[in-house]
């Protein structure tokens, strides 16, 4: 399941909605947060973009790559848009399964993906200027990974 949306979300609400079928053994789970800080400047919020209609096309592409890798019994992926300050809640994943490592691996799988290839962009309010977040070379590094494997 995907949603991309400006609203906050209930972790634990999530988190019991995918757990409610007996044959699920394990949850694994991320939730990413705004920064207030880059290096040693303040971050005072990030604004989050997207196409609608591509975000949830690309996504649903992952999804479905995760689901033919790993016996997943179901997956989820939320990620908010629009302007969040530090703190609050950006992206998260829950991965089920009936065995933890599926769903461990779904769950690193699928968010070393978002970080790297998911349609949204990023603009950080630092003081008085807004800055781009460029891509970094550690999170294309952790993504290359899954290209061997499976």
């Amino acid at each position: 399941m995907i949603r991309v949306q400006n609203e906050d979300f209930d972790i634990g609400a999530e988190m019991t909605a995918l757990s409610g079928n007996g044959d699920v053994g394990a949850l694994a789970s991320f939730v990413g947060l705004v920064r207030g800080q880059e290096g040693d400047e303040n971050i005072g919020a990030m604004t989050l973009e997207h196409y609608p209609g591509m975000t949830e096309k690309k996504l649903a592409e992952v999804e479905a790559e995760a689901r033919n890798r790993w016996p997943l019994n179901d997956c989820l992926i939320i990620h908010r848009y629009g302007r969040l300050k530090p703190g609050e809640r950006i992206v998260m994943v829950i991965t089920a399964s009936s065995h933890r490592q599926a769903a461990l691996e779904a769950c690193a799988f699928l968010i070393d993906w978002l970080k790297t290839s998911a349609p949204f962009w990023k603009l950080e309010e630092r003081g008085d200027s807004k800055e781009w977040v460029e891509a970094r070379a550690a999170d294309d590094q952790a993504a290359e990974k899954w290209a061997t494997k499976k």
